[in-house]
């Protein structure tokens, strides 16, 4: 999962994509870039590391220029190299730089067509080089020294006819200006606004999640439609036009459960609310399980995530709230690490129980999800040393059993906790004296504006179902996916050095 942001204004836009990039930075803690164009030149500045290290005074002085693209990034296809961060450049045609969010299913398919009929060269394994490629190679297929908005809408269209999986791409061609699309499913997210700047001509912004645009002043206008393309060339003229293409609007739910910032609106749905109505369902279907004569004497969110629904929760089952963990906020996230020791370890770095809160309690502890389990068996652990009597366990999503293939690195399948198992086996698993799950479709009503017909809405709900909505994915696709992905290739991935080639223009 990545974080995208692209922003036309009327004076130097390094600060504010800066600034939009440390509201994002949850999205990705790996790498991080930013890359402004002046007089038909680029600026770039990438490395590996959070924005705040990435980026010192005297790189924020080199950025010039009133349009540019960010990116903040964690490795999915390819890897973790500097070579790898975004945005990325290519000098033919125009000169274009590119920042992606999300996984393209055929990317293999496309690299051999890029070299063996386009005549493009490659330098990493990153599927969001070969996307720059064929977004290039469709433009020069214009065969024009400038390009119109028709002919930027022609290319991405012939892109979106090549490219399968999600994206969620904002690109900045020289010259032009800076053109913003989503994939024909909308698996991932993209937003635009707007705002006044110098002399009443009007700004633009596109990123990942609307609290970007919220903290620098923009006007939320909408999330693109599936497969929309919008331009915003160098006069700050604004168009946009979405193609017919064969598909169905299939948003990623696990944007609601987990990625988002509470404070956003995704896809016309209050993250924060989608999050409380979890809670709401969980603990009417906890009743209707368990009786209303539970024996909870406390309800505990492990942070951060969890929290609106283990609070909404508490009120439905009457049962006190209390915070009782103390979160480490200086430790990344522990379900993308590479090694299950190094996962391990992290846990109990970043999650300290509160004892006063556990000491002879029977306590509900409410977690976001389970994927691999580890976290949620250390976390049980914790609270029995602790001294809580009971351990109950809720997760506000669905048993994750598939691997997702469109832009989260999470488990490969043999490594999900719920993998061939039934609640029974995971409770056991993690330790807890009971367990409870989301139900989908339960999931499913709660990231519906509460307004809005259930049955008008569909989304990738692959991580649960294993129905993958592009419809290219296979057993031999997983198969390679877990020769990829798992802890074995990963370890084996960080003791390589890195030897592979960035740009820095430093």
């Amino acid at each position: 999962m990545c974080g995208v942001v692209g922003i036309f204004g009327t004076s130097e836009v390094n600060q504010d994509i800066y600034d939009a990039l440390t509201v994002l930075q949850h999205r990705g803690q790996d790498a991080a870039g930013i890359a402004t164009e002046e007089n038909g030149k680029f600026f770039l500045r990438k490395s590996n590391g959070l924005v705040r290290d990435v980026f010192h005074t005297r790189h924020m002085r080199q950025l010039k220029g009133n349009i540019g693209i960010g990116h903040v990034r964690y490795p999915t296809a390819g890897g973790a190299s500097c070579a790898e961060s975004q945005p990325l450049y290519v000098n033919s045609p125009y000169g274009i730089t590119l920042a992606h969010n999300g996984n393209l299913t055929n990317h293999e398919q496309l690299a051999k067509e890029l070299f063996e009929s386009d005549h493009r060269h490659l330098n990493t394994n990153s599927d969001s080089e070969v996307l720059l490629n064929i977004l290039a190679h469709e433009l020069q297929l214009q065969d024009k020294l400038a390009v119109s908005k028709d002919d930027i809408f022609n290319a991405v269209e012939a892109l979106h006819k090549r490219c399968k999986g999600a994206y969620a791409v904002v690109a900045n061609i020289s010259g032009h200006g800076i053109v913003a699309f989503r994939d024909p499913n909308g698996i991932r997210p993209l937003i635009y606004g707007e705002r006044m700047g110098a002399q009443g001509q009007k700004e633009y912004m596109v990123a990942s999640e609307s609290v970007a645009l919220d903290t620098l002043g923009f006007e939320v206008v909408r999330d693109l439609a599936a497969g929309e393309i919008i331009y915003i060339d160098e006069t700050g003229e604004f168009s946009c036009y979405t193609p017919e293409l064969k598909a169905v609007y299939s948003p990623c739910i696990f944007e609601h459960v987990y990625f988002a910032r509470p404070d956003s609106m995704m896809d016309g749905s209050s993250v924060y609310k989608a999050r409380v109505r979890m809670g709401e369902y969980l603990a009417d279907k906890l009743v209707r399980e368990w009786g209303a004569d539970h024996d909870i004497d406390v309800v505990i969110a492990i942070p951060e995530s969890s929290r609106p629904s283990a609070m909404e929760m508490s009120v439905r089952l009457g049962v006190k709230y209390r915070e009782g963990f103390v979160k480490n906020r200086y430790i990344g996230r522990t379900f993308i690490m590479p090694g299950q020791g190094e996962r391990k370890k992290s846990v109990k770095q970043k999650l300290n129980p509160l004892e006063l809160e556990f000491k002879g309690k029977n306590v509900l502890l409410v977690d976001d999800s389970i994927v691999r389990g580890t976290t949620s068996r250390e976390i049980v652990d914790m609270a029995r040393k602790a001294g809580a009597k009971k351990v109950y366990f809720a997760s506000a999503a669905p048993p994750l059993r598939y691997p997702n293939v469109y832009g989260i690195d999470m488990a490969v399948k043999s490594e999900f906790v719920a993998h061939g198992k039934n609640t029974a086996d995971i409770q056991k698993e993690i330790g807890a004296d009971k367990l409870i799950y989301q139900d989908l479709e339960d999931l499913i009503r709660a990231v519906v504006p509460s307004d809005e017909d259930v049955s008008a809405h569909q989304f990738d709900c692959s991580v649960f179902d294993g129905n993958y909505v592009t419809g290219d994915i296979d057993e031999a696709y997983l198969q390679r996916l877990e020769m990829l992905r798992n802890d074995r290739a990963k370890n084996k991935d960080n003791e390589d050095p890195d030897v592979q080639m960035m740009m820095d223009l430093n």
